[in-house]
């Protein structure tokens, strides 16, 4: 019921346990082993002789999310999938439709979904697992050999996630038809496909006014 207000209060609140991990991290370097990075070192060796210039390099553990060790380690990891598997085949994007039944039917008078962050992240989440099941166990779209995967949230708050698959030999996409077979750019026949008519309609197309 707070909405605005309320998560305006969370992300103050969230601000502080971060800056206290950070602080943490600060204070605690020598445990990290921080001598080990030469940055003061690396500093003087490209010609900055002014050491008022020179700050003491805080460095961030993998452990801490979206720092840079850890979007390095995640980068890595990413890599090496491509040098096993080879190229991905396909982008994937699942995006949070607030007009979902699951989200509609619990939102109270005059609240919109951007009022329900805990409801639209549940619901997300839920359809994302089941997304999930659809791809690996159930391979409607082919065997994969690999995939990696990244949540986001848009200024709004709706959640979206974006896929990169990497089929297995057998299923590898190498030429425009195998493309055509699975993607689709054309609106559906209303009189075939009523009801995913309906849906482009409504969910993929944007007005000029």
């Amino acid at each position: 019921m707070g909405r605005g207000l309320f998560q305006q209060f969370s992300e103050d609140a969230y601000i502080k346990i971060e800056t206290t991990r950070l602080v943490f991290v600060e204070k605690n370097q020598t445990k990290i082993r921080a001598d080990l990075y030469q940055g003061v070192v690396d500093y003087f060796n490209v010609g900055e002789a002014q050491p008022s210039r020179v700050g003491q390099r805080v460095v961030l553990l993998a452990s801490f999310i979206g720092g840079p060790c850890d979007m390095q380690r995640r980068f890595l990891d990413a890599m090496t999938l491509v040098q096993d598997d080879g190229r991905p085949d396909i982008f994937l994007t699942m995006t949070c439709n607030p007009k979902w039944t699951e989200i509609d039917d619990e939102l109270l008078p005059r609240q919109s979904a951007q009022d329900r962050p805990d409801l639209v992240a549940r619901v997300f989440h839920a359809k994302l697992e089941d997304l999930k099941v659809q791809l690996f166990q159930r391979h409607i779209i082919g065997v994969l050999g690999s995939y990696v995967y990244v949540i986001e949230f848009q200024k709004r708050g709706l959640p979206h996630a974006h896929f990169l698959l990497i089929m297995t030999p057998r299923y590898k996409m190498n030429n425009p038809d195998d493309y055509d077979k699975l993607v689709c750019a054309k609106i559906p026949d209303p009189i075939r496909f009523p009801e995913m008519h309906d849906l482009i309609k409504s969910h993929m197309m944007h007005s000029l006014w």
